[in-house]
């Protein structure tokens, strides 16, 4: 996919809107409805600013095959490279890249705001520090949650980059607890759900709905059966051999689509193959093709650890209505996860635990459509562009009082 030119980050403001200045890593096709979204707001005028936009090579780091996203990342809202970035580049390690002029580079945007889209990148903190030190209000929108021990000095460091923020974004009700933890008042904390294109979702489902047993011919999958679905990087935060092995505990019967790649491919294969496990893999799916996996199985399964900081395969999962099966150090768990409703919840590393909730899921395929459909609701009523729009907008009104824009 080509890039399109560059669009300017000084297109022309309205009087009195506040100017927000975001700034990404690198075009990230979650974020994409985001910002459209947000440039579509009257209550602000929002320019992007990107770090590294990757190459097919670059993208396709930990996922074992070059690629680039085959839907529009760039389009609906201005946006710009960062000037002046130097490092050897690349998604991986904190210190790939960094800004050789943060302050220069902000005091030129002049912007009312800083949103920021984490702090797990160097030039991210280059911009905390750059906005602290000109007096350029932050607003944080970070995915760490609660549910991990840290040690004492990446607690310190919390401590310290939250104290240079003036509000943050909350995703959901882990990331929340992240926050109060390190003394940060109701006040400042503005619930900016995290989601997905739903929309796009919801509408690829509906179109692949009377497809799904030739899609499920594709992959080599029974039409008549329970079909489970794995999607997301084979990587050890994700456990794949976890429900590998549940899998062969099982009492029922069920299939597993697995979709992506990673690391533990090879060891992945070695064991369904020794196990005579009943596992199709379909390799990497792009966003244009991955709501068919959804379509062709009945649940979602997610075993991964903490580092699994939300989940949005599982929004997408039930944008497509599906429910889902997640350990419960899955970050959207508590926000997405009703058990029996809209899906299971398991005790990490549990595999027994898992197999249990496998064979609960696959008992009764009826009352998983309907699951399917609470979960469908639960994404599009709360877990929409909408709602985090409405608190962005809440939060630059919070530190950018009307007639402070510059």
């Amino acid at each position: 996919m080509s890039a399109p030119a560059v669009q300017p980050l000084h297109p022309v403001r309205p009087a009195h809107v506040p100017r927000v200045l975001a700034v990404a890593t690198h075009p990230i096709q979650y974020q994409a409805p985001w910002f459209r979204g947000l440039a579509r707001s009257s209550a602000l005028e929002l320019q992007v600013c990107f770090i590294q936009r990757p190459d097919a090579r670059e993208q396709g780091a930990g996922f074992g095959v070059a690629f680039e996203w085959d839907i529009p990342l760039l389009d609906g809202y201005a946006w710009g490279d960062a000037p002046d970035v130097r490092g050897r580049g690349g998604l991986r390690g904190f210190f790939a890249t960094h800004l050789a002029h943060p302050v220069r580079f902000l005091r030129e945007q002049r912007p009312d705001l800083l949103l920021l889209t984490g702090w797990h990148a160097w030039p991210l903190l280059q911009l905390l520090l750059a906005a602290w030190w000109l007096g350029i209000p932050v607003l944080m929108r970070g995915e760490s949650n609660d549910m991990r021990p840290r040690t004492w000095k990446a607690r310190l460091m919390h401590r310290l980059l939250l104290a240079r923020c003036g509000a943050f974004l909350s995703i959901g009700e882990g990331n929340r607890r992240f926050y109060q933890r390190y003394g940060v008042v109701d006040s400042r904390l503005f619930d900016a759900p995290y989601f997905i294109d739903n929309q796009r979702f919801t509408q690829s489902a509906a179109e692949l709905a009377g497809q799904r047993d030739a899609l499920r011919a594709r992959w080599g999958l029974p039409v008549q059966g329970a079909v489970l679905v794995y999607v997301g990087k084979l990587e050890p935060k994700k456990r794949i051999l976890d429900l590998l092995q549940a899998l062969q505990r099982m009492q029922g019967t069920a299939h597993l689509l697995v979709v992506g790649t990673g690391e533990l491919m090879a060891a992945a294969r070695e064991r369904v193959d020794t196990q005579g496990l009943p596992v199709r893999f379909a390799g990497f799916l792009n966003q244009s093709e991955i709501a068919a996996a959804y379509v062709a199985a009945d649940a979602l399964v997610l075993p991964s650890d903490a580092g699994e900081t939300w989940g949005l395969v599982v929004n997408e999962a039930m944008a497509c209505g599906r429910p889902a099966i997640v350990s419960d150090h899955v970050g959207c768990g508590p926000d997405l996860i009703t058990p029996g409703q809209t899906g299971w919840s398991f005790p990490l590393g549990d595999v027994d635990a898992l197999a249990r909730a496998l064979d609960d899921a696959v008992s009764d395929l009826p009352r998983l459509v309907q699951m399917g459909q609470q979960a469908h609701a639960r994404v599009a009523r709360g877990y929409s562009v909408e709602r985090a729009v409405a608190g962005v907008e809440a939060a630059v009104a919070f530190l950018v009082p009307p007639g402070d824009a510059a």
